[in-house]
């Protein structure tokens, strides 16, 4: 990714998982079901139709995610995005909690991506006005989607005003 420095072995990385667990935490302690992924790799992903983030996580946090995503009773259809400043850097960091109220269910995801490899992914979603996050076991092709109407959220503020420019 940056500069052959993987992202998620940088100390910001390590500090965004520590908060995911948590938050993860706090909503347990309130009655929530609540898992903290912890991701293996973030990578943008233009795939035909597919366009947005792939988050790799371990075969078995992907069975709990889907099991949860699966369940009749779930619907995930709300989302906080707590987005750290890049001061500057190409390489940008979030915490997105997707949620659903009524079964009291949350799943945290912590991403990270270089602004210079995922812009086409971002130009994209701002246009469609749609985020996706991929969450994908290690060694599977599947996976479970989240979408996201505000992907303006994941972004500097300069930054979709220069796209929007452009």
């Amino acid at each position: 990714m940056n500069d052959g420095v993987n992202p998620t072995t940088t100390p910001e990385w390590e500090e965004l998982i520590a908060d995911a667990d948590g938050i993860a935490a706090e909503y347990r302690e309130n009655g929530w079901d609540a898992v903290a992924l912890e991701p293996i790799d973030v990578t943008p992903v233009e795939r035909g139709d597919q366009s947005g983030l792939d988050v790799t996580i371990a075969e078995s946090a992907y069975d709990r995610v889907a099991d949860l995503v699966g369940s009749d009773d779930v619907s995930f259809g709300d989302a906080e995005v707590y987005y750290r400043p890049a001061e500057g850097e190409d390489q940008r960091f979030a915490l997105v909690v997707e949620r659903d109220e009524h079964s009291e269910s949350a799943v945290l995801v912590p991403v990270t991506y270089a602004l210079s490899e995922s812009r086409a992914v971002f130009e994209r979603a701002l246009h469609e006005e749609e985020l996706h996050i991929h969450v994908r076991p290690e060694a599977a092709d599947e996976w479970v989607v989240f979408s996201h109407d505000d992907p303006s959220l994941f972004l500097e503020e300069s930054d979709v005003r220069e796209w929007n420019d452009e």
